[in-house]
């Protein structure tokens, strides 16, 4: 027997009158649109030139999830934009597990756009990328299981009425795709309440004498950290529930380059900057930087370096360009210059002070000092470093 979904509560904000539904806002004044809602005539362009076979409650056939992520042009002309930039094989193995009863784990180090692959194939698979967990060290079972309104309970006792849905049991009985976000983050009593949702397909209520079976299209969608090892490891009768896909950090520097220009692109026109055509050798050298600290090696090969205590990561570098783009907007000429980039560098690279302060400055003085194009480089980072 299938729990239905309650009615949601909603709290009213100043001004608003009690029981009126807040206005949606348009897509124009969110910051950030879900996918479903950024990519939405992708999606329906897609959907419309489709004519392959279709997993029960599927949007788009799982060759057609994967043009959506991995770019492309359908017949009719329109331009589908690459959301993930990486091995084809990696996205077809993702696609293809949720398209079986096998749930999908997301791995990787920190910036390998986990989180952004995990919102893309919700989107494209269910049409919907919110029924969402956000994993913490402080998500309860009911997080993931389901919960209670107390109000409702202490009036009436248990009840369908007084059930609260997670997004998982929401999408069992939907058919839709669920995700977890950091799964290893989470308490472990709280990570094995999945292993009967995974493995039976079955969120038992004791309270109810009830069950939510799911329904054909339901899957999961799990990320996490390699770097977390040991916070709250993945017990190996969960970790068996899952099929594993390791997304890589960008094999090249022109496809992280390539990666980076189009999120920095795409933040910066929700965020009304003005576009950077000449900032093509900054983002660069934002990139080289990162790359170098983050493999210990010149790009040359000629010179080991020491490498810094944090990740350096594709979306780091996201970030600096980002705010870099910022400044020059706004206190400066509008050009991506050294100057907008020195000090996001300097704060993604230093997060020991003591430690990674040393591997900076000797990267500054053997590395940068040297390098040919570079002096107007060299200086703003040592004004910011002093």
């Amino acid at each position: 027997m299938t729990v239905p979904e309650t009615t949601a509560t909603t709290t009213t904000a100043a001004g608003e009158t009690p029981g009126e539904t807040p206005a949606k806002a348009s897509g124009a004044e969110v910051l950030r649109p879900h996918a479903e809602d950024a990519f939405a005539d992708e999606l329906k362009a897609l959907a419309a030139a489709d004519d392959r076979p279709r997993p029960a409650r599927w949007r788009l056939s799982p060759w057609a999830v994967a043009t959506y992520l991995q770019g492309g042009t359908l017949p009719d002309g329109t331009v589908i934009t690459p959301k993930y930039v990486g091995p084809r094989r990696i996205v077809e193995v993702a696609v293809t597990t949720l398209a079986t009863d096998r749930a999908l784990l997301l791995l990787g180090v920190p910036g390998t756009a986990k989180t952004w692959v995990s919102e893309h194939l919700a989107a494209a698979v269910s049409g919907d990328s919110t029924l969402l967990v956000q994993g913490t060290a402080g998500t309860p079972e009911e997080a993931v299981r389901y919960g209670w309104n107390y109000a409702q309970l202490l009036a009436h006792g248990p009840s369908r009425d007084a059930l609260v849905p997670s997004p998982l049991m929401r999408a069992m009985s939907e058919g839709m795709t669920a995700r977890v976000e950091e799964l290893t983050r989470i308490p472990a009593d709280v990570q094995d309440s999945l292993i009967t949702i995974l493995s039976e397909k079955t969120l038992p209520v004791p309270e109810l004498g009830q069950e939510v079976q799911a329904v054909r299209g339901f899957n999961l969608i799990a990320t996490a950290n390699d770097r977390d090892r040991g916070v709250n490891e993945l017990s190996s009768a969960l970790r068996r529930r899952f099929n594993t896909v390791v997304l890589p950090l960008p094999a090249t520097p022109d496809a992280e380059v390539d990666i980076v220009s189009r999120r920095v692109d795409q933040i910066g026109r929700s965020l009304d900057l003005p576009a950077a055509p000449e900032g093509l050798s900054e983002i660069r050298r934002v990139v080289t930087v990162f790359r170098e600290l983050r493999d210990g090696v010149t790009t040359d090969g000629r010179t080991k370096l020491k490498s810094p205590s944090g990740t350096l990561s594709t979306a780091e570098a996201i970030s600096v360009v980002t705010n870099g783009l910022a400044l020059a907007a706004h206190f400066g000429d509008g050009v991506l210059r050294p100057g907008d980039v020195a000090a996001g560098i300097l704060g993604a690279v230093v997060r020991d002070p003591a430690a990674d302060r040393v591997v900076w400055q000797e990267y500054l003085e053997t590395v940068v000092r040297e390098r040919d194009g570079w002096k107007d480089f060299y200086r703003a980072c040592r004004e910011v470093s002093v």
